[in-house]
């Protein structure tokens, strides 16, 4: 089982609305399926140019260690190296701050990551939590 469009669509349209609520910056928002394939990515009006690349980042970052990356960011501080190794097989395409959330179902199983980017990591983070509880799933953010 993996991430649906469906459900990809839910988590990024409420991790944007709580993003205006809360009046953060203008948000990148992707969801990966369980293979960190592209399942959605929306960018709201005024982002800047590299969000979506960042939250693509948290995302993937999430799905290959199997971790959210605010543990990541943990880790990153233990274990800098490590985490610079791993930076580099993944080509750069990591990025160990919060902000990129593992998507879980009922059962515990693996259905894929968001990645947001656009405010500060714990606003990104706040916006995807939000999104993963509206369309019904667990978030994993570390």
């Amino acid at each position: 089982m993996s991430l649906s469009l469906s459900q990809a669509k839910t988590i990024t349209e409420a991790a944007l609305a709580k993003g205006r609520e809360l009046g953060l910056k203008p948000l990148s928002v992707v969801c990966l399926d369980n293979r960190a394939s592209m399942v959605m990515v929306m960018s709201e009006d005024g982002v800047a140019q590299s969000r979506a690349r960042i939250a693509h980042g948290k995302a993937n970052a999430a799905v290959a260690i199997g971790m959210g990356t605010r543990a990541l960011m943990n880790r990153a501080e233990q274990q800098a190296y490590f985490i610079q190794a791993v930076n580099g097989v993944f080509g750069g395409d990591m990025v160990p701050v919060p902000g990129g959330v593992l998507i879980r179902d009922a059962d515990g199983v693996l259905l894929g990551a968001v990645g947001i980017s656009g405010d500060t990591s714990d606003n990104d983070e706040i916006a995807a939590l939000a999104g993963v509880a509206a369309a019904g799933l667990t978030a994993q953010p570390e």
